[in-house]
């Protein structure tokens, strides 16, 4: 998602592709790239990944926005370049370097198979250019390396994510479901034929942005669409029914108990092992089941609530005491846990423990 404004001079293509199933005439074509692309340089957001052609500085962020919104992208992005600038410093980073600068950005699979796609890519010598070889780098997909490829080398390959499956849906009034592997081929062949060959990188940015910010789930904004005199579904009314998605997973909602078991300045905490292939190597509180033998201490400090992919948790923060430190539960000094690479559970009890206390100092200084 990243396109650098020295692009402004390189306005998009007139030349007609074949349509490949897409209705729109040759005319009607190139004018929908015109319009698409012109809207995109007037109106797009200033990201920074959008500042450059760098493919590493492309690639990361692709990668950190996978699942996660812009908003919370952009501080770790930043901060993640300034501790790994380049693919060399990501590639001899240590494991706890890097899963402390993702921390917090969570499913840190991503993080592991940046890394292991940075140690091929310093191997091989350079980034490479094709839309085939980056797909082959771990933790890359279709989406990715056609962002990545169009974008930072000018390879014609529309890029399909759920932005743009939104919009390919409602400019073909496609009632498919977009969950169906038939609909997204369909759709793909219209992203295809729409696509400008001589400026790939920008008309697929447009088509994400529009997506992103005119196109909209549940309110599309019709009026201030650049391409709506080609919209199918604005022309029969059924934009507010697309895109269709029949496949729906219901939330399985679990309550946990962690517990804050202290011992002067020091904490107890357990690092996951190799068993826990997304979160290996992070700190965590211990839990009531791990520890069923401690003596709860007053009343729970609070509450939080965590999803993670289908499972909504709801933990209790709660103060207790043990005799017994289990394996593998370890005595961490609070003034080393900033400096860890913590789970995104603990940071939020840790959080929590801080409001609480600052709360109640403030209630006796009234």
């Amino acid at each position: 998602m990243a396109y650098t404004e020295i692009d402004r001079t390189r306005v998009v293509s007139l030349n007609y592709t074949s349509p490949l199933g897409c209705s729109l005439l040759p005319e009607h074509l190139i004018d929908f790239r015109r319009s698409l692309s012109q809207w995109y340089l007037r109106n797009h957001r200033k990201l920074p990944w959008r500042e450059t052609r760098d493919p590493y500085r492309i690639w990361l962020s692709e990668i950190m926005l996978q699942q996660t919104r812009v908003a919370a992208v952009l501080p770790y992005y930043q901060r993640f370049l300034e501790r790994f600038p380049d693919v060399q410093s990501l590639a001899s980073a240590s494991e706890d370097e890097l899963l402390a600068a993702w921390s917090g950005l969570g499913y840190y699979s991503r993080a592991r198979n940046l890394q292991r796609a940075a140690k091929e890519i310093v191997a091989r010598g350079s980034f490479p250019s094709d839309y085939d070889s980056i797909l082959a780098l771990p933790g890359v997909g279709d989406y990715t390396a056609a962002a990545v490829a169009s974008i930072a080398f000018g390879v014609a390959r529309a890029v399909l994510d759920g932005n743009v499956l939104r919009v390919l849906s409602r400019i073909t009034n496609d009632s498919g479901d977009i969950s169906s592997a038939k609909t997204r081929e369909r759709l793909r062949s219209h992203a295809e034929a729409l696509l400008d060959p001589e400026a790939p990188g920008l008309f697929n940015q447009a088509m994400m942005e529009l997506g992103a910010t005119v196109c909209l789930p549940q309110n599309p904004q019709c009026l201030l669409c650049p391409v709506q005199s080609h919209c199918e579904a604005r022309k029969q009314r059924t934009q507010h029914e697309l895109p269709v998605k029949l496949r729906r997973v219901r939330a399985v909602e679990i309550n946990r108990m962690l517990l804050v078991i202290e011992r002067g300045d020091e904490l107890l905490l357990w690092q996951r092992g190799a068993e826990s292939s997304r979160l290996r190597g992070f700190w965590e509180l211990p839990d009531r089941e791990q520890m069923p033998k401690a003596r709860l201490l007053g009343k729970p400090v609070g509450s939080f609530r965590h999803s993670i992919t289908h499972h909504n948790y709801t933990f209790t923060v709660q103060r207790a005491e043990s005799e017994d430190v289990p394996q593998p539960m370890q005595w961490v000094k609070r003034s080393l846990i900033p400096a860890l690479p913590a789970s995104t559970t603990l940071k939020k009890a840790l959080r929590l423990l801080g409001s609480v206390a600052r709360s109640k100092a403030e209630a006796g200084g009234t």
